[in-house]
């Protein structure tokens, strides 16, 4: 007989916990990881090799951690050239790769482990490329980290004080401004040239703003056309009184 057994199957992620029925720190860390998702999820889907990004999700790399339940999912993270369909979590074995960028939003209750326990699962375990960290009420609490040989290296912010992802071609910075009528400085994306990565309201005022000044300008040309033809008209009665016909030809 035998003495082989067939491999052990592995879970899926519908069969997975993917709800713990824990509620982010607050209302302004809930709107940072989604400012962070929505305005990253346009470029992905354009780059070439697309590529998935998700936050506040389990993400199993190992079935011990089902029994263990001691590692919970980043809140934000990014993985290059896979599908950008739907997930209840990311499970490593099912997709054959673990994310690229991690983000980690501290708080108070949080700050310890994200930048021990999490960084070192991060570093040693998952091996994500690139880790950041950013305090949604302390904006000078904000780093990131390079994964190389023999672990992570902290990256040089640049003189602007943002963060150059090098997998993912843009930079972290500080923007401060308002996103869902909250006042704040919030962690962004910035392009190549610089540019903010929008959101789907500002990419609809600024619309707004283009259709309203195409309008002012077609309101302009035709109000420029009514004022010359106006005056054509004047100079023809003009003429017209001196006894000269202005239609006629010379």
């Amino acid at each position: 007989m035998s003495d082989t057994h067939p491999a052990k199957r592995l879970p899926t992620q519908d069969e997975l916990p993917y709800d713990d029925d824990e509620v982010m720190e607050t209302a302004r860390h809930r709107q940072q990881m989604e400012l962070l998702i929505e305005t990253l999820e346009p470029h992905l889907h354009q780059r070439q090799g697309g590529g998935y990004v998700g936050g506040d999700m389990f993400v199993y790399f190992d079935p011990d951690q089902v029994r263990t339940r001691n590692f919970k999912g980043p809140d934000v993270f990014v993985v290059l050239d896979v599908p950008a369909r739907e997930r209840k979590s990311w499970v490593v074995w099912e997709e054959h790769k673990g994310p690229d960028v991690v983000i980690e939003l501290l708080s108070e209750s949080t700050a310890n482990d994200d930048k021990t326990h999490k960084k070192a699962v991060y570093e040693s375990m998952l091996g994500v490329a690139e880790f950041y960290w950013y305090d949604p009420f302390n904006p000078g609490d904000f780093a990131g980290f390079k994964l190389q040989t023999g672990g992570y290296r902290p990256m040089t912010p640049d003189a602007e004080g943002n963060l150059l992802s090098h997998v993912l071609g843009l930079r972290l910075t500080r923007w401060a401004g308002s996103y869902h009528n909250t006042e704040a400085v919030w962690l962004r994306w910035l392009d190549a040239d610089g540019n903010l990565l929008l959101t789907g309201e500002e990419q609809a005022e600024i619309a707004r703003h283009e259709a309203e000044s195409a309008r002012h300008e077609a309101e302009s040309a035709r109000h420029e056309a009514i004022t010359e033809r106006e005056r054509a008209e004047r100079l023809a009665a003009r003429l017209r009184a001196l006894g000269v016909d202005p239609e006629a030809e010379e």
